[in-house]
């Protein structure tokens, strides 16, 4: 019955993979942050909108890295619309020339967008 459902969730996946075209796809492993990937047009957009609004980087004692809380004392920023609408769930934060994509209930970075 397990290997059914299996397949049968993996079928649809495939099947809708294959109608869509996807920009973002998200990911969640066990016991892992989620992994989003971001299609190379745009990261662009991303680190573009970054420049473009002179948004300021945040300094901290640690560094920022996916898989990591960021710093309760670091004020998490909404993502804008236009990056791409699957993203607007996410915050993100900019350290260090980096672009973090992070999970608002939990405050983990999930996507390093370099």
């Amino acid at each position: 019955m397990k290997k059914l459902m299996l397949t049968c969730a993996a079928a649809a996946l495939i099947s809708t993979g294959a109608m869509a075209q996807s920009t973002v796809v998200t990911a969640t492993g066990a016991g892992h942050a989620a992994a989003v990937q971001i299609e190379p047009e745009y990261r662009t957009k991303i680190r573009t909108y970054v420049t473009e609004h002179k948004v300021r980087p945040v300094q901290t004692r640690e560094k920022i890295v996916v898989g990591q809380p960021v710093p309760r004392e670091v004020e998490l920023e909404s993502v804008p619309a236009d990056w791409e609408p699957s993203l607007t769930k996410y915050r993100y934060v900019y350290s260090g020339d980096r672009v973090m994509l992070v999970g608002p209930s939990t405050r983990t970075v999930v996507q390093e967008i370099d």
